[in-house]
């Protein structure tokens, strides 16, 4: 074969490689918005232990300080945060139960 059809055929061969490149991160990508960025998520928690840490609510007070309750095995805390740093810490003790609804098996008296 001569220089030129060798190098052809690399150039071929190169761009054959940046097509089916470019077509897996189009896959990635497609595949990535049909199953959300929550995907990789619900993999991992499906084989992870309970979680003994949960944010159960947060507020803004202004833009440099917030306000966060967290549950930490059964205990929420109160948490001032501000400046990259923890500025209060409160504990609020056991985490209430949650609501319980009536047995709707028994008959209304």
């Amino acid at each position: 074969m001569s220089d030129q059809v060798k190098s052809m055929v690399e150039i071929i061969r190169m761009l054959l490689a940046l097509a089916v490149t470019l077509g897996l991160l189009g896959l990635a990508a497609v595949g990535m918005r049909r199953f959300g960025p929550d995907a990789l998520a619900r993999l991992q928690s499906l084989k992870s232990a309970p979680k003994r840490l949960a944010v159960i609510e947060s507020l803004m007070l202004d833009p440099t300080r917030r306000l966060v309750l967290i549950r930490v095995d059964q205990e929420e805390k109160l948490l001032l945060l501000g400046d990259g740093k923890i500025l209060v810490e409160h504990p609020m003790g056991p985490a209430p139960l949650p609501p319980s609804t009536p047995d709707q098996t028994e008959p209304a008296t």
